[in-house]
């Protein structure tokens, strides 16, 4: 007999769990929001730009439209790798950027995106939800009076694909590739150091 009963509430708490926002009492009770959301990232980059516009439509949804974002694309507002700092100065509320764009302020912004032969997609969500790297990130963001969150990831940059095996440092002569931030630095110290240690 309490087991009926105890299902029978369950299944009433999970109906109404997902019955959608426009029943939570939270959502009548809210005063409306409306913020600015600028983006390092073109519209055509679809799957970065199209994150923000998610992540924008996402929180109007689940606020009953109270808590609208409206997202802008790199330039809109301002240049990409100027979002952190229009944050920062409020500017605009809340911005979409990878941290380690941000590098010539602290090596350390490389951390909260991607570091080379570092921590996959999943390891890297993994470390800020359960291993101490929120905690971490938020102890140096608050440097800067900002707070950081994770909005998606784009997992490990590569060097590149190419046509040719690589097999020495020669091999990278003329080849054109794009990494940036921290990894850049790190390719370039790596040749650099190559290069002098051959001779």
């Amino acid at each position: 007999m309490q087991r009926r009963k105890f299902l029978k509430t369950a299944g009433v708490g999970a109906a109404c769990r997902h019955d959608g926002p426009r029943h939570r009492p939270l959502a009548q009770s809210m005063p409306e929001l409306k913020w600015r959301l600028t983006s390092s990232f073109p519209k055509s980059l679809d799957t970065l730009w199209g994150g923000a516009e998610l992540f924008c439509r996402r929180v109007s949804e689940i606020t009953d439209g109270k808590f609208k974002i409206a997202p802008f694309a790199s330039g809109e507002i301002v240049p990409g790798f100027q979002v952190f700092d229009a944050v920062q100065n409020g500017t605009v509320e809340i911005g979409q950027t990878a941290a380690y764009y941000y590098i010539g302020k602290d090596i350390t912004f490389t951390f909260d995106t991607a570091v080379p032969f570092g921590l996959n997609s999943r390891q890297h969500v993994a470390w800020w939800m359960h291993g101490g790297g929120r905690q971490l990130m938020d102890e140096f963001y608050k440097d800067y009076g900002v707070v950081g969150h994770m909005m998606g990831g784009t997992g490990a940059q590569m060097g590149g694909w190419y046509r040719k095996e690589i097999k020495t440092v020669d091999d990278l002569k003329g080849l054109k590739f794009r990494v940036g931030g921290f990894a850049a630095r790190s390719w370039v110290s790596w040749v650099l150091l190559h290069n002098r240690f051959r001779r």
